[in-house]
This record gives structure tokens, C-alpha cells and sequence, in this order.
């Protein structure tokens, strides 16, 4: 699709008039007619805006004429998965697992590998296969070549480390020790817990990235442990394969 149909498809999906989109980007109903016609494109001020309003990257509102990856793990990126600044606007260089709300979340390649390598299994590759092609790809995406440039200094992984020593110090019963915490999107570990008033509550935010890890129970049986954080709160609950039945075991603020 051409950027016209994109911001017309865009706008009549959201139920807006020209002068509606006009006044929410600053421009004139002319200028959004024009862009509607095929006779300009928006400018670059006006795409972020666009982009914002939208929910969509400024690549998917051009028409997709670059293909995105993710310049920490090298995944294919679509706007869905796409990373956040801090104030909210998409970042189309990482994926919502390296990138969040300003912040690197890898700074250790091979830690990258070690979690990325049983999805890759999961699509087919051996273990071998998919840790030789992480070895040999990674090292050329733009945030391992510009590592030096780009970390800070080991801020967020004292972060992680205060964070897993706050969690062990909990001492919940059959969870075994926490040694490392993972980035993970809410969207994929909202999980809804019933309360006792019979009503089911969701913690999280689909759209943030938390720190969390699965752990199986010392308990043993088919139930595993899940953890969850980041600077406001601690979550740990218990639930069966695919996140099935899960009970709320502690909710803590920071």
C-alpha cells in the first residue's frame, strides 16, 4: 500500500473526518486531502505524529519500504512488537524484549543467545544450528557493534541483581532461587487472578515490559512458579502449562 491509502485506511478506521485528523497533527484539511489524493507525503515532524496517534511505526506509514529487525536479537519486526521510548513513542531499531521505555535490557550477548535459542528450537532449528547462527549474526546488528556507545555502565543489571536478591529474600515456600530475571511483555503473562470476593483481577499492562523467569515448583506436580517485577512491584504466582488456573501468591510493592 502507498502512504495516501495507509493514512486513509488509517483515519476511517478510527472513525475521523479530514478536519478531525488535521486538528490532532496541526496541519490543514487541505494538507491531509493532499495526502489522501497522493499529491505530498507528510513531513517528518508530522509522520512521529502521525505515528503516535496511530499506534503504528513510521515505516508500516510509509508503506513498509524498509524490512525492520531488531538490532539487539535480529528478530523480524512488526509493529506489534515494536519497542517504546519513555514517553511512549515506538522505536523501530529493537524489539519490546531488548528495548524498553528507554532502557537496554541485554548486556550480555551470550545471555541473549542462551534465551532466544529455545524459541529458534521451537521453529525447527537444532540447538546447535541456532546458537552457531546467533554467534554469527548478533555481533553485526547495530547495538552489539555500538555496545560501548549505547550501555550504561551496568546500571540495569545492578538493577536486575538488587531485584533477584529482593525476590530470594521473600523466601516463598517451594520457589526455588531466582538467578536471573528476563524481559517479558505483558501482553504475553497477564494473567487474570481470582480473588477471594470471586472477582478475577489482571496486575499488569499489556503493552509494558516487565523483568520475570517460569520456575518449576520444588513441590513438584504440574504447577510452576512465575515471577514478576520492575521499579514499582514484585508479583509471584503459581499456574499449570500455558498459564492455565493461576493463583496469586504475593503482590508487594517496591
Amino acid at each position: 500500500m502507498n502512504t495516501k491509502d495507509i493514512i486513509f485506511e488509517l483515519r476511517t478506521k478510527n472513525g475521523m473526518s479530514q478536519d478531525e485528523l488535521a486538528e490532532k497533527v496541526f496541519v490543514t484539511r487541505q494538507a491531509v486531502s493532499r495526502w489522501e489524493n497522493g499529491d505530498t507525503v507528510p513531513n517528518t515532524e508530522t509522520l512521529k505524529l502521525l505515528s503516535q496517534l496511530f499506534n503504528v511505526s513510521i515505516n508500516t506509514l510509509l508503506g513498509s519500504p524498509r524490512r525492520l529487525i531488531c538490532q539487539c536479537c535480529g528478530m523480524p519486526l512488526e509493529d506489534a512488537i515494536l519497542s517504546r521510548e519513555k514517553d511512549g513513542s515506538l522505536n523501530e531499531d529493537y524489539c519490546q524484549w531488548c528495548y524498553a521505555d528507554g532502557q537496554y535490557t541485554y548486556s550480555d550477548m551470550d545471555e541473549l543467545i542462551n534465551v532466544c535459542i529455545p524459541h529458534m528450537v521451537a521453529q525447527g532449528f537444532s540447538e546447535e544450528e541456532a546458537r552457531a547462527y546467533m554467534k554469527q549474526n548478533l555481533p553485526n546488528l547495530d547495538y552489539w557493534k555500538r555496545y560501548e556507545e549505547l550501555s550504561d555502565n551496568g546500571e540495569f543489571d545492578a538493577f536486575k541483581k538488587q531485584l533477584i536478591e529482593e525476590i530470594n529474600g521473600l523466601q516463598i515456600e517451594g520457589l526455588p532461587k531466582v538467578e536471573r530475571l528476563n524481559a517479558l511483555v505483558g501482553s504475553y503473562v497477564n494473567l487474570a487472578y481470582p480473588l477471594p470476593s470471586g472477582v478475577s483481577v489482571k496486575f499488569l499492562n499489556d503493552g509494558t515490559t516487565y523483568l520475570g523467569t517460569q520456575l518449576e515448583s520444588q513441590f513438584g506436580g504440574e504447577r510452576c512458579f512465575g515471577v514478576l517485577a520492575n521499579m514499582d512491584f514484585i508479583l509471584i504466582c503459581t499456574y499449570e502449562a500455558e498459564g492455565k488456573n493461576p493463583e496469586l501468591v504475593l503482590y508487594k510493592k517496591r
